[in-house]
């Protein structure tokens, strides 16, 4: 490899994952969505992992003004914290933050370091408390766990069962409402503590003279115990309610709830009402934009490295580029990953990818994010979403496509369905081809998904075996319209066949 490919990989290798503080390229801005996060207002990023979220996070506090502030939480640090004590993390996290950059931001005056000694003294005393529900809590997931169990036998023999629940389900609101009982006399603290705190924080800002409004950045919110995440939004949102706070979420949106409604009181924040969301994924709906975005990214790195735009051009042969954006679903992050694995490949060849390279590598990847939604799901919904992958790479496997068509109306109306398909949405095992679709044979709308090119890469001939419907062609949207409907009763007769051991060892067999 040249001088400048090696700094091309080097490049990429080092910004494949971004820290804070660190130097980083610049983040492609095709959608103003910088401008957008510095304004002042509530905000939540939805993308899947590797779309962005972080970098845009410290892009947009990097361009804020001089009066603005901006504090940075993660919510990974605190994923394995007991709730509300995660809350209390956060909190405390926050005027911590406040505490240390006084001198900095806001002056040498005595009396702004007393307020926010005075609330991180309060938070700390409640934290420290013992943790007298404890037993009750295990009492409760046990019984709950037990139910869970009785629950799937039954409904082996009533209909689909894969263990997997959406928002709406009446599962989920149950949960909620254990989470609130068994943790409520904490909740009551921080509730009655909360006007007090705001006091403070406004005293705060009436005292400084320099930064007028504070941004507080929440990323990777799905970390956080999902029935769990709209207390901590809503206490979030409280406190910033009529001062000048802001908060930045980031999260992915099927794996997060941000909104319940606990016996006709709302918690949480609702999109649109108050926050504005802002999306960042681009997926094969607009293939070709999902291309030019990657592509652009690609060649921020050359510029990076010295090289042209026509020399980036030229690491590709035919469609290599844009197969390569297929098996990495459009996420950069996973493109810009491939691109390095499989790059010293074709070194010793003519130096250029093409659409075969791209499928030896996709099945590594494929098992990565298998390995990903292994670490990341949570243990009750683990086992039903690697039945749902099995399941739905039987059926392309049967029906010899790529792609597959569900009902919207069995989106909107089956909580599994709808949980299954959205949670491997996040986690990059199918793609969105497109929504609100016709089709040929069938009335009503339908969306179509494709699955990851990593799920039939063992196919080295494909014609005769399998008809792959290319998302990066002009006629793909047409030939969709024709591609088979995956229903509640074909997986609901299947689920039987996925077998009951092993089973990962069976989704990646050839």
């Amino acid at each position: 490899m040249t001088d400048k490919i090696l700094k091309l990989r080097e490049v990429i290798t080092e910004n494949l994952r971004i820290q804070r503080h660190s130097d980083s390229v610049t983040y492609v801005d095709t959608d103003s969505l910088i401008f957008d996060l510095r304004a002042k207002q509530n905000h939540a990023v939805f993308a899947r992992r590797g779309c962005g979220k972080t970098l845009l996070m410290f892009k947009s506090a990097e361009q804020a003004s001089d009066e603005t502030r901006t504090i940075y939480l993660n919510c990974e640090d605190f994923k394995r914290h007991s709730f509300p004590d995660v809350l209390l993390e956060i909190l405390e996290s926050v005027f911590f933050e406040l505490q240390q950059n006084c001198t900095g931001w806001f002056g040498k005056k005595k009396r702004l370091r007393q307020i926010v000694q005075e609330v991180i003294s309060d938070i700390s005393s409640i934290k420290e408390r013992p943790d007298e529900t404890s037993k009750q809590i295990t009492i409760e997931e046990n019984r709950k766990n037990s139910h869970t169990t009785s629950a799937s036998a039954s409904a082996k023999h009533s209909g689909l069962n894969l263990g997997i629940k959406a928002d709406k389900s009446s599962a989920a609101s149950i949960r909620v409402e254990q989470a609130f009982q068994e943790h409520q006399s904490k909740l009551k603290e921080l509730d009655k503590n909360l006007p007090g705190y705001k006091r403070k924080i406004r005293e705060f800002f009436e005292i400084s003279s320099k930064v007028k409004f504070v941004f507080i950045q929440i990323d990777d919110l799905y970390h956080l115990d999902r029935v769990h995440q709209a207390f901590v939004i809503d206490y979030v949102h409280r406190l910033c309610k009529d001062l000048p706070l802001f908060f930045k979420i980031a999260t992915l949106r099927h794996a997060s709830t941000l909104y319940v409604d606990r016996d006709g009181q709302p918690f949480g924040a609702q999109e649109r009402h108050d926050f504005q969301p802002v999306s960042i994924d681009y997926d094969f709906g607009d293939f070709e934009k999902t291309r030019r975005r990657n592509l652009a990214i690609l060649e921020g790195f050359g510029k990076i490295a010295k090289m042209s735009t026509k020399e980036i051009s030229e690491l590709f042969k035919g469609q290599g580029f844009s197969r390569l954006v297929m098996a990495g679903g459009g996420v950069p992050r996973d493109v810009m990953s491939l691109f390095l694995e499989i790059l010293p490949s074709v070194s010793q060849g003519d130096g250029k990818i093409g659409k075969d390279d791209v499928r030896i590598s996709s099945r590594s990847n494929f098992e990565r994010r298998i390995e990903e939604l292994k670490q990341d799901s949570q243990d009750q919904e683990q086992e039903g979403l690697l039945k749902g992958i099995y399941l739905i790479r039987e059926f392309c496997l049967e029906r010899k496509t790529n792609i597959f068509n569900i009902s919207e109306e069995l989106l909107k109306r089956n909580d599994q369905v709808r949980g299954l398909i959205y949670r491997l949405l996040d986690y990059r095992i199918i793609h969105n081809c497109g929504s609100a679709l016709t089709h040929k044979s069938q009335e009503g709308t339908f969306q179509a998904f494709s699955i990851d090119i990593g799920c039939y890469a063992h196919l080295r001939k494909l014609e005769g075996r399998f008809n792959e419907i290319d998302v990066s062609t002009p006629q793909a949207k047409e030939r969709m319209r024709s591609a088979p409907i995956l229903t509640l009763e074909w997986l609901t007769k299947k689920q039987e066949a996925v077998p009951e051991e092993d089973l990962e060892d069976h989704l990646l067999s050839d």
